[in-house]
């Protein structure tokens, strides 16, 4: 676990400059604001086309794998509900609590962290459980947001998912990479060199927007946001990794990178979704805060043992 902890060190290093920054003002919140921008819209982006554009579709989604992966998230947000719906929250309240207990910040740490420790072959699953998380899990937030709001399901609230996903860069450029890549023809060299020279600023940048943002948030409601960060980092890895590895089967490697992509803690996006709808924003905050500063020791944990257990199989 040492080895691991020292190749993550530099990673939550970046993190914790970022947060120095945005503690100390060098870096103000509308400057940490532009600079999320910048990284989700752009460099992000390039990134997440230049891998998926050099992956063919099988590489990317295997049925067994998704369905691994759903039934351990659903598992932990069924339960993160259930708890929410025993303290008599409302069903707004109750969704973005689950939110918090399964989507991780796969897209600004997961990507860069795990493909440079685990190495590139581990992009294809973390893209899949990234669009699955952004596909399903955030359309399934926004429609229990309009039911808690309007009591009904109407044909408007599938048009607000549809445009949030057309509109999320991640999706789009994921999308847009799997197109050319379907097409069996090669990236040409100065577009490929484009999105990986692009590409190259994500991982740093993501990093630092990451750190930069952590410094506005609170830790408030210490109690509830410890129990949110506890379904994020300790259940939620450890209902994939049953349910990957007891229940679908699916093969070491990618079981592997499933773990330690449901072991990131919670993501930024959590915290917009809540402050655009006005609920528990201050409790998403403090869940984001102390998960991401927990996350320090448990990620090298979570990457170190599935590490092993590929070294014994």
């Amino acid at each position: 676990m040492i080895d691991i902890l020292i190749r993550t060190l530099p990673f939550f290093a970046i993190i914790g400059l970022g947060y120095w920054a945005g503690r100390t003002r060098f870096f103000t919140e509308e400057a940490t604001a532009y600079l999320t921008k910048f990284v989700f819209y752009f460099p992000l982006s390039a990134m997440l086309f230049r891998f998926s554009s050099n992956l063919s579709l099988g590489d990317i989604y295997s049925t067994r794998f998704a369905l691994a992966y759903l039934a351990g998230c659903t598992t932990v947000y069924l339960l993160a509900t259930a708890v929410a719906v025993f303290r008599r929250l409302s069903l707004g309240e109750a969704a973005i609590e689950a939110q918090c207990a399964i989507i991780g910040n796969t897209g600004f740490l997961g990507v860069p962290m795990l493909t440079a420790i685990m190495g590139k072959q581990a992009a294809g699953p973390i893209l899949l459980c990234l669009s699955i998380d952004l596909i399903v899990f955030s359309s399934l937030f926004t429609l229990l947001i309009n039911v808690a709001r309007s009591g009904r399901v109407t044909l408007r609230v599938f048009k607000v998912i549809g445009r949030g996903l057309l509109a999320n860069p991640m999706i789009v450029s994921m999308g847009a990479g799997l197109i050319w890549a379907s097409t069996g023809a090669p990236v040409p060299g100065p577009l490929n060199d484009f999105a990986g020279l692009l590409g190259a600023a994500a991982t740093p940048g993501a990093l630092f927007a990451i750190g930069a943002s952590l410094a506005s948030k609170s830790a408030e409601r210490m109690q509830v946001a410890g129990w949110l960060s506890f379904c994020k980092l300790v259940l939620h890895p450890s209902a994939v990794a049953i349910s990957a590895l007891l229940i679908f089967h699916v093969d070491l490697a990618s079981a592997s990178v499933m773990i330690a992509a449901a072991s990131l803690p919670v993501a930024g996006n959590v915290y917009m979704l809540a402050q655009h709808y006005g609920v528990a924003p201050q409790r998403v905050s403090a869940s984001i805060l102390i998960s991401t500063v927990v996350s320090i020791l448990t990620v090298p944990f979570v990457i170190a043992w599935v590490d092993m257990l590929q070294g014994t199989s």
